[in-house]
């Protein structure tokens, strides 16, 4: 009775021990998932910055083909209407609508592009171009932002669904959900179709 006492108790300790070990996990986790996100944001504000610039740039070049540049602004317009707190990535329509606006800016800005190479004097611009530059520099930092999103909710996620991260976060952080990632549009899976 007594070595079972003892066996009993050894796992008790180890059990405790466990969840002292992993006590911090889920809120360093979700700490980490924020973090990522407000990165995310940044490069979005830089971006929505950025496009008046290349709008008025483009404006002066190409000014009869408004409704692509007004088709510009309006994406860029929605997109500053929709702001996602770090609280509410475990709401999924609301991460949704977010994701829906600035794929419309990205599809936007994809049609100005096809305007720009109608008129190589405007691609000859320095200031286009270096705008342009800019521009493709801070799609690849919204990638780079967005990739290391996904790596921070897949950890915070697992820690969530794993033992025994699982148990302490029932224990501890009852309020603790699982977080949306991003994912691509149907039409963003196509292969684009290049024509000249």
């Amino acid at each position: 009775m007594r070595a079972f006492l003892i066996v009993v108790a050894l796992i008790i300790v180890a059990f405790i021990g466990l969840i002292f070990s992993n006590i911090n996990n889920v809120p360093t986790l979700d700490e980490n998932v924020k973090a990522s996100w407000a990165q995310v944001q940044n490069q979005y504000k830089r971006r929505a910055d950025l496009i008046p610039n290349l709008v008025a740039t483009v404006q002066g070049y190409a000014e009869h083909e408004k409704s692509t540049l007004m088709e510009v602004t309006n994406a860029r317009a929605n997109v500053g209407k929709i702001n996602i707190t770090p609280e509410m990535l475990s709401n999924p329509e609301l991460f949704q609508q977010f994701e829906k606006a600035q794929r419309a800016l990205s599809s936007a800005l994809s049609r100005l592009m096809v305007v720009v190479e109608k008129y190589p004097e405007l691609k000859a611009d320095k200031n286009f171009l270096a705008l342009q530059s800019q521009l493709e520099g801070t799609e690849n930092r919204i990638s780079v932002a967005r990739r290391d999103y996904i790596e921070t909710v897949k950890v915070y996620n697992l820690e969530l669904r794993t033992f025994p991260g699982k148990i302490v976060a029932s224990i501890l952080y009852p309020e603790a959900k699982v977080k949306e990632t991003f994912s691509a549009a149907p039409t963003e899976q196509e292969a684009p179709k290049v024509q000249f």
